[in-house]
């Protein structure tokens, strides 16, 4: 089982960036896809879901408006669409996927670093 994350990197305040997560080992189209971030010092911290086909995603407050998440599932890829990024948004990026079920199954990626600054 993989979680590949890629497309991090260092952004200008206002930029843009398009984070990767490339999926392999298990059926991706039967796990739900969240995008994780952790700054120094602070929790991590759920910033968008979408579900298994798709749907309507969730995104946190802080995001809501300039964070787009989506999923192909032909390619076993999620995305994160950021824009109009703020130096708050500089963190680690995580993709984890969840199926619910007996047992559940949780899988991690192992992250990509967003750094903000001018």
């Amino acid at each position: 089982v993989q979680l590949v994350e890629s497309g991090g990197g260092l952004v200008q305040p206002g930029g843009s960036l398009r984070l990767s997560c490339a999926v392999s080992g298990f059926t991706f189209n039967s796990f739900v896809i969240t995008w994780y971030r952790q700054a120094p010092g602070k929790e991590r911290e759920s910033v968008a879901t979408t579900t298994r086909a798709g749907g309507t995603p969730t995104y946190a407050d802080s995001v809501r408006g300039r964070f787009s998440i989506s999923r192909d599932n032909a390619k076993s890829t999620a995305y994160l669409q950021m824009n109009s990024l703020k130096p708050e948004d500089t963190a680690v990026y995580y993709c984890r996927a969840t199926r619910p079920g007996s047992p559940p199954l949780t899988y991690w990626g192992q992250g990509t670093q967003v750094t903000v600054s001018s």
